[in-house]
């Protein structure tokens, strides 16, 4: 619940102000505000708050952290007054509206604060009325710069209002800041709290999610060479009549006999290569989960680490810039660019994973000194090096291209080969061929082989599209 006019009035007889000097102006969310003021043997933090039910004004005993990006209201404030001194600050008659008169050589600044819910704003005029400018701009109501707003003392209204007794020790300005800290609006901390305890929990189920993936695939893994066994029993058994669900045969492998899962719907054939894959992408995929299980499990603890932090909190303003900077986080970016993008150690990596992208990367995206990798002797993608001036493209980024040229190739599973290299202006279209298709000339071979770390830092670098 906001203020009344009642509790504004106890508030601002606390409040000595008059001469203090503006120092700082902060706004650590969008509809708060923070003055810091002072005058000798006086300091004093004045909050403006224009949210929905809870508009109030009053001094503040929490710290305010600093916006994580400057506000342009902020800003104006800062260039019209700080540094600059209050000459008065007053409440017109019974209304929730707050004038601080505040001087200046080149005229005096007068904001207001109009503290009505559904219809609360701060607004910066000229002593004339000219408005400089308005937290939140209202064309309808004539509330934007040039426009004029100069209200005057009203009758009280109708309706009679006391001032709360709020719960706690100290001046009138301390109890209200306490409790609208804790207890006051959806802006408290009990609020904040309970909508940073929902982020956490959705956090925590998509990790655990993950997690429990991750840990049935490490089980799938954990033995390639079993399944190569499987496909070597079946493919000794290939006159065998399938029994239901799979077949029974002898494991001289391992002694006994084994009761092997089969699709009903291929052959002994069919069933044993699919057994073959399974050994093929187990010893290439354990690595890969291994790692990821890993940094699925330090994102948890991480987060447990932040929720018990966040929990800890006493300062609600700093429980809100923390949601606030989640819930802001950019969505995706739209591509700038066709195929995958990635940025390693200041280079810019191109990978076209189709003749449609490797066309569109050619005619678009690149240019003459550019370098291109192409798998050699297989199809697959074109990999780009944006070129930068003066610099020559290191190793390190050489093989990184070499490597995502492989893997985006026909020659993905041989471990490693050879590649084209050269730079874009070396490469001629193919008259009547098909898209994409380029002639090279002043190529160079680069010999890359496939290393699994080097391979998972830049699939973990191109993101969701690795695949």
């Amino acid at each position: 619940m906001s203020l009344n006019w009642r509790e504004i009035n106890l508030v601002l007889g606390e409040l000595d102000l008059i001469g203090a000097q503006v120092q700082k102006v902060v706004q650590p969310s969008y509809d708060t505000l923070v003055l810091s003021l002072y005058k000798p043997g006086r300091a004093c933090e004045l909050v403006f708050c224009v949210a929905h039910g809870a508009c109030r004004l009053h001094e503040s005993f929490i710290a305010v952290p600093k916006a994580k990006k400057p506000q342009r209201f902020m800003e104006l404030l800062r260039a019209h007054l700080r540094g600059a001194r209050i000459e008065a600050i007053e409440q017109l008659g019974a209304q929730r509206i707050v004038r601080l008169r505040i001087g200046r050589d080149d005229g005096e600044r007068l904001l207001y604060a109009r503290l009505w819910s559904g219809a609360a704003n701060l607004i910066l005029t000229r002593g004339d009325g000219e408005i400089i400018d308005a937290l939140t701009r209202k064309p309808s109501k004539g509330e934007i710069a040039g426009g004029s707003y100069a209200p005057e003392a009203g009758e009280a209204p109708a309706k009679e209002f006391k001032a709360r007794d709020f719960p706690g020790e100290g001046s009138y300005n301390r109890r209200v800041d306490a409790f609208y800290a804790e207890h006051g609006s959806e802006l408290s901390r009990v609020a904040l709290l309970e909508r940073a305890r929902k982020h956490f929990a959705q956090r925590r189920s998509s990790l655990e999610t993950k997690l429990a993936a991750l840990e049935r695939n490490a089980r799938d893994y954990a033995e390639p060479d079993r399944y190569q066994e499987l496909g070597d029993l079946l493919m000794a058994n290939i006159g065998a009549k399938l029994g239901k669900g799979g077949l029974q045969v002898e494991d001289f492998y391992r002694g006994g006999s084994v009761f092997i899962p089969l699709d009903s719907t291929k052959s002994i054939v069919e069933n044993a290569q699919g057994y073959y894959e399974k050994a093929k992408k187990a010893r290439s995929g354990l690595g890969d989960t291994q790692a990821e299980l890993h940094d699925t499990q330090r994102a948890l603890d991480a987060l447990a680490a932040e929720e018990a932090a966040i929990e800890a909190e006493q300062n609600p303003y700093a429980i809100r810039a923390y949601l606030a900077k989640r819930r802001s986080a950019p969505s995706e970016a739209p591509k700038r660019y066709p195929g995958l993008s990635l940025e390693l150690e200041g280079w810019l990596l191109l990978v076209g994973r189709s003749a449609a992208e490797n066309d569109l990367l050619l005619r678009k995206q690149v240019r003459g000194n550019d370098l291109w990798f192409h798998a050699r002797d297989y199809a697959g993608s074109y990999v780009f090096v944006k070129a930068k001036a003066g610099k020559s493209v290191p190793l390190s980024i050489m093989l990184a291209a070499g490597t995502l040229a492989l893997y985006y190739s026909k020659a993905r599973s041989s471990g490693g080969g050879d590649l084209y290299y050269t730079q874009v202006k070396y490469l001629r279209r193919a008259k009547n061929g098909p898209k994409g298709l380029v002639l090279p000339t002043q190529e160079k071979n680069l010999h890359v082989t496939i290393e699994d770390e080097r391979l998972r830092a830049l699939r973990k670098l191109i993101g969701k599209d690795a695949d």
